[in-house]
């Protein structure tokens, strides 16, 4: 596995979970890519601002699913998984996804973007990070920062948003590494995006495992 540690991959998260040993990752990112709000809400109002979200592939709930069992599978006993979900899945729910697992949810940080999004009753300002830990289920020794506040305030910058439709604040995702690693530890982003969790592990000394299929 140290061959792949370390780079931008372009290959199938599966194909690369497949390669990865029992119980060797310290800690998870996990953005599925889906249209919760777009398909299910049908807001109307999608348009042209949505147009690079809506062209990216889509992963169904099945694929979803196998995600996450290997992803349970890798990490460590103890160890977190951190869920983006939308505000369909926050309200709808994700147990579905977890079933066959022993994935438990013990927080959500609600991400407050910093600028009003689309909408067709309320418009969108937040995204959600469901906390999901493998059990056994415990604190002490597993979460070691303790200032990080479960509604986070970070706005992107315009090369962010244009690096990728999905891109997540960096400052959350070193806060979050902080908090559930140590320097060599292993953090795994199966679907990188624009990779911004390999930066926060470059700056922060962690090995990186991750990937991204344009």
């Amino acid at each position: 596995m140290k061959r792949l540690l370390n780079q931008p991959l372009d290959i199938c998260g599966l194909e690369l979970l497949s390669q990865v040993k029992n119980q060797s990752i310290a800690l998870a990112f996990f953005d599925p890519q889906y249209r919760g709000v777009l398909d299910k809400m049908k807001y109307g109002n999608e348009g042209e601002r949505q147009k690079g979200r809506s062209e990216l592939f889509q992963m169904s709930e099945e694929m979803i699913i196998k995600f996450i069992l290997q992803i349970h599978r890798v990490l460590k006993p103890s160890a977190y998984l951190m869920l983006w979900i939308d505000k369909f899945h926050l309200c709808e729910g994700v147990q579905k996804w977890l079933e066959n697992t022993t994935f438990q949810s013990v927080d959500l940080i609600t991400w407050d973007k910093g600028k009003m999004g689309m909408g067709y009753r309320t418009r969108r300002q937040s995204e959600y990070l469901l906390i999901l830990q493998k059990k056994p289920i415990k604190a002490k020794g597993t979460w070691n920062l303790h200032n990080i506040r479960d509604v986070w305030s970070e706005k992107l910058s315009k090369e962010e948003l244009r690096a990728h439709p999905h891109s997540k604040p960096k400052g959350l995702q070193k806060a979050l590494i902080l908090a559930c690693t140590q320097e060599g530890d292993i953090v795994l982003d199966p679907a990188a995006g624009s990779f911004s969790v390999f930066e926060c592990c470059k700056e922060l000394k962690r090995n990186f495992l991750g990937t991204n299929l344009s």
